[in-house]
């Protein structure tokens, strides 16, 4: 089986909403280290951590998260 894959747009939203990784990782519960792996594809988020990354950006689940073509 392949690996698992997720598009994710969180460092656009991010931005926009004005955040550092550090600051987006404390208002979830995670490691700046943690945001960094989403946000580069390295790695894939719970559904509990995606859901908060998405309240914390107040952007929807879809916009953020997306699984690729094929």
């Amino acid at each position: 089986m392949e690996s698992e894959r997720l598009n994710n747009s969180m460092k656009l939203h991010r931005g926009r909403a004005g955040l550092t990784q550090a600051q987006l990782a404390d208002s979830v519960n995670v490691t700046r280290k943690t945001i960094n792996s989403v946000e580069n594809g390295v790695f894939v988020p719970s559904t509990v951590l995606a859901l908060k990354i998405s309240r914390a950006l107040q952007t929807p689940f879809e916009t953020l998260f997306s699984l690729p073509e094929g």
